[in-house]
């Protein structure tokens, strides 16, 4: 006889607590989030903080523990309580249309800005006045891929553990430092502090990339301020910032998205980092 789901009804105590994270208040209060899907989840089961392990429950379909037998193993063997849930469960808790059976509770895991300057980073991105979530969760992933230090979101950017960040990011949340909460003005002073060159990424920059690139002035430390994604950065964002780069447009497009530019960005600084370093 097949496994049961232990929890099949939506007003379950736990099930009505892991609800709640949906909304940002109860994440700040319980300071728990949730990552749904099995790379988010396998991300979360191997992760650990000076709190102890991320992930702390998992709730899980019949179907999806049978598919994913080795994220569901880690997960217990993190120490995360393990409950097995009918699929009404799970969409009742799920933030996504279809969910994919998989939906853990997480600790908060963003890390103390001091701690990120005191690593003396190389490569930052700093999201300014960045509002969509699914814009701030794929400038994390770009920053992870692009191999960046740490990411900053501004106070006066999205919250983090947003569930539609989380499932941009496709596990990135897992992988590197990020602070949150962190004025503008703060993060820029403080990075200039450390010794990090500040550029802010506008389509109406003075300074282009390429010319940027080309006369090798890319290869040192850098944080990238990436603004809103409709405006822009603000002008006295821009007064704060080291230069204002603008990315070419060869072509005949009107822009570029905010991902798509941030993901230029990141890498040009980090093939010229790379470029720099010793055989």
């Amino acid at each position: 006889m097949g496994a049961v789901p232990e929890l099949i009804s939506p007003r379950s105590p736990r099930v009505s607590a892991a609800r709640r994270l949906a909304k940002r208040n109860f994440r700040g209060k319980e300071r728990l989030f949730l990552a749904e899907g099995p790379q988010a989840v396998r991300e979360a089961a191997g992760h650990r903080t000076d709190a102890g392990p991320t992930l702390v429950e998992l709730f899980a379909t019949v179907e999806a523990a049978e598919r994913y037998a080795d994220i569901v193993g880690a997960a217990r063997d993190s120490g995360a309580r393990v409950h097995l849930a009918d699929e009404s469960v799970i969409a009742d808790i799920s933030t996504t249309v279809t969910p994919q059976g998989l939906v853990g509770v997480c600790r908060f895991l963003d890390s103390p800005f001091a701690q990120i300057l005191a690593a003396r980073p190389k490569l930052v991105a700093v999201l300014a006045h960045v509002r969509d979530p699914g814009n701030a969760g794929t400038v994390l992933r770009c920053a992870d891929a692009a191999g960046a230090d740490a990411v900053v979101f501004t106070d006066a950017s999205v919250d983090l553990y947003n569930p539609k960040a989380v499932r941009a990011s496709v596990g990135s949340h897992f992988h590197l430092p990020v602070a949150v909460g962190v004025p503008v003005a703060e993060a820029v002073s403080g990075l200039r502090g450390a010794g990090v060159r500040v550029l802010a990424a506008d389509g109406a920059g003075e300074d282009d990339l390429d010319a940027e690139l080309d006369k090798g002035a890319m290869g040192t430390p850098t944080a990238w301020v990436f603004g809103n994604e409709a405006w822009g950065l603000p002008e006295e964002t821009r007064a704060l910032t080291d230069a204002v780069v603008r990315v070419p447009i060869h072509g005949r497009a009107e822009s570029l998205n905010l991902a798509t530019a941030a993901a230029v960005c990141l890498y040009a600084s980090a093939r010229a980092q790379r470029a720099g370093r010793p055989a």
